[in-house]
């Protein structure tokens, strides 16, 4: 049991697909620590694998959410907010594009491609804020979403998706600032390349975990346990005064020059 103790708080997570998922390592801690979390999942195509993953756990809804729906959003919140009567935590854990996108250059992406891409990865964000931060309201609390260096730099590959991580960034430091007031904090976490059923989709994969682990200063790739800790510390009362940051967990990767 970890030393924080999240017993009195109610969280939801959005993301967790099946056990790679940087949304399940991040969903464990929480419950490890105490929080009553509501879990939401994409489609029936995950649905048994999220199941299974949380079985064992006492009061944890599962509910299919469509992200790219905001009516889907906002019934969510709703079947949320009547299960808990409020929220502490929102974990936002999710991206997506074509994987003919994820390749080749970037110049070739079109329209749609570029479109889907931002509003999945990004955009799902906004309405994830807008129908959760009402149910925060009475104690405030911490919204959080992954992102990865690609918002700054150009990562061979990774494309379009860089661009939607730099989109994801600047939402970070603009809902910090819409809900600041309201004692909602808004942060993101850039962790460094982790094996996921999404990461394997990426063209030169391999390479970006080969080059960070040469190159970033402790030698080494970070694991899901490492993102999952940040995580743990930036919902819980211990980073009250933080709000707005990006905070790496690469191993130190970010800071190198070459």
């Amino acid at each position: 049991m970890y030393s924080i103790d999240l017993s009195d708080k109610h969280g939801i997570v959005f993301g967790i697909a099946n056990h790679r998922s940087i949304a399940w390592a991040i969903a464990q801690i929480l419950h490890e620590a105490g929080a009553k979390l509501a879990i939401a999942y994409q489609n029936e195509r995950v649905k048994n694998s999220v199941a299974k993953l949380v079985e064992d756990w006492e009061d944890t809804p599962l509910i299919e959410c469509d992200v790219g729906d905001d009516f889907n959003v906002a019934t969510t919140f709703d079947t949320v907010g009547d299960r808990f009567g409020s929220l502490d935590i929102m974990v936002h854990s999710i991206a997506f594009a074509n994987r003919d996108d994820l390749g080749g250059p970037f110049l070739d992406t079109d329209r749609e491609g570029f479109r889907l891409a931002l509003d999945i990865s990004a955009y799902s964000l906004l309405p994830i804020a807008r129908y959760g931060a009402p149910l925060m309201e009475r104690n405030g609390g911490s919204i959080l979403t992954l992102t990865f260096q690609a918002a700054n730099r150009v990562f061979p590959g990774y494309n379009v998706m860089g661009t939607a991580k730099a989109a994801l960034e600047n939402e970070v430091k603009q809902l910090a600032s819409d809900l600041g007031q309201q004692n909602i904090r808004v942060n993101a976490i850039s962790a460094g390349p982790l094996d996921t059923l999404s990461s394997r989709v990426i063209s030169h994969y391999r390479d970006m975990k080969r080059i960070h682990a040469e190159r970033s200063p402790m030698r080494r790739n970070i694991t899901a346990d490492e993102v999952a800790k940040a995580a743990l510390f930036l919902c819980s009362d211990l980073s009250g005064g933080i709000t707005g940051e990006i905070l790496h967990v690469d191993t130190g990767y970010n800071i190198m020059g070459i």
